[in-house]
């Protein structure tokens, strides 16, 4: 199918709210053959596919009832907060839910590396912390909450990897550096996002032409904000459950992720 020219933005609504689902994904490859910078922004439900839990779901982590962590609200364990003062409680909490390097990419993340070999993606805007974009073979991927992948001194700054806080006997692991704490590379509640990865994103986001959001509610601020900074010619989402910004999209796709990225043509 081809893409009729717009006089107007509700005459264009108008248009793609009369798609049905099979027309919806010919005019996603239309959208996606027409554009030179697509940008992917996604969150935790592209991450689900691999078997990795989201966090505010029934099924989620916040969910989980684990008797050791009964005493502390969800967001308390991954918080600054919690890793300052409460050392020990943190690692032990981040170790057991966290630790996500033996998970393998599925079909959203196949497909998004495969895009940008292609030419047909500019770049990745995570929210997510496991590392799998990387895995799949994407190379331009902002991490904009970090990843667990990564580790570092509070004081000397020593990069360390993954396994160094996983495989790690202390229950604070240590620098054997300099004796310090040895801290995950997440953002965690109470921090600023990390400011090179929040750049790049926002230069993505302005320069971007096309923009599918995938794998999120947009309920956490920082993806939220920006997603509203895109002014872009076109609008997807991607996600099972309502996404803020819906109104404001040209495609709507309330299915597993991976399903409907398999089904783009590149």
């Amino acid at each position: 199918m081809l893409l009729p020219e717009f006089s107007s933005q509700r005459e264009k609504e108008k248009y793609f709210r009369s798609l049905k689902e099979d027309q919806k994904i010919d005019a996603l490859n239309e959208m996606i053959e027409e554009s030179e910078h697509i940008v992917f922004l996604g969150g935790a439900g592209v991450s689900t596919e691999s078997g990795i839990p989201d966090f505010r779901s029934k099924d989620g982590l916040y969910n989980r009832k684990e008797k050791r962590f009964n005493s502390y609200k969800p967001e308390y364990l991954l918080s600054y907060d919690c890793l300052s003062k409460k050392s020990a409680v943190f690692f032990d909490y981040f170790r057991r839910n966290l630790d996500c390097r033996s998970i393998e990419p599925n079909d959203a993340h196949r497909k998004l590396a495969e895009m940008e070999r292609r030419g047909k993606l500019d770049g990745v805007i995570t929210q997510n912390i496991d590392g799998l974009h990387q895995k799949a073979g994407s190379r331009k991927v902002c991490e904009i909450h970090g990843s667990v992948l990564r580790s570092y001194c509070i004081s000397c700054r020593t990069d360390y990897g993954a396994d160094f806080i996983f495989e790690n006997k202390e229950d604070i692991p240590h620098c054997p550096a300099c004796g310090k704490m040895v801290r995950p590379d997440v953002t965690l509640y109470g921090e600023f996002l990390p400011q090179r990865a929040h750049e790049e994103a926002v230069a993505l986001i302005r320069y971007a032409d096309m923009l599918i959001i995938g794998g999120t509610s947009l309920e956490v601020g920082s993806a939220a904000n920006l997603a509203h900074m895109y002014h872009g010619k076109y609008l997807v989402i991607i996600n099972k459950g309502k996404t803020k910004m819906e109104g404001k999209a040209d495609l709507v796709f309330h299915d597993s992720i991976g399903k409907v990225m398999n089904q783009i043509e590149v």
